[in-house]
């Protein structure tokens, strides 16, 4: 059998329609496709409703401190990491300029190690200037592996957004990289 090769790009998306419109088809599917056994499909739903605002995304995106990355196979929205600078978390070292990667989500067809690397190395291009960077990910992600092989480390228990279930917190020091 023949392996088909997929063009992967990632790219910074603005705060426009089109990035807008990319951003909420990529997002809408992974929530849907993430909960959906762990929380209801009427919940999951009310919460699509309530947050997928397209003026108040766009205000999102065009504020400096917060950064989104799309990842695209063969011209498809795929996957995104969204990021804030100036982002702490509770009991986190003030004095350390921090990152949050604030969502990292592959769609599950697309969650392959070329689509996910690409992803990253871009996000790791535009994080250079802080010291750390710390995401919040639920404890059964598939993902918790990748940022462990990317020199993450526990730092405690907590829970996720956007349905309060039981996480962790991990974070890469990047001054000892």
């Amino acid at each position: 059998m023949k392996k088909i090769r997929m063009e992967i790009v990632s790219k910074f998306v603005v705060g426009s329609d089109q990035g807008v419109d990319e951003f909420f088809e990529v997002k809408k599917a992974f929530i849907k496709c993430s909960y959906k056994k762990i929380v209801a499909s009427e919940i999951i739903e009310n919460y699509i409703q309530e947050h997928f605002d397209h003026r108040k995304m766009i205000n999102v995106l065009n504020d400096f401190s917060n950064q989104l990355i799309m990842v695209f196979a063969d011209q498809q929205p795929v996957g995104y990491c969204f990021f804030q600078t100036g982002n702490f978390y509770p009991e986190a070292d003030e004095n350390q300029k921090m990152t949050a990667i604030k969502e990292f989500s592959l769609l599950q067809k697309y969650d392959l190690p070329e689509v996910r690397l690409s992803l990253w190395n871009k996000v790791k291009s535009a994080i250079q200037f802080a010291d750390s960077l710390w995401i919040n990910i639920r404890e059964n992600d598939s993902q918790i592996q990748f940022f462990k092989d990317q020199k993450f480390v526990f730092v405690k228990d907590t829970v996720s957004e956007p349905f309060n279930l039981p996480s962790f917190i991990y974070k890469l020091d990047l001054k000892k990289l």
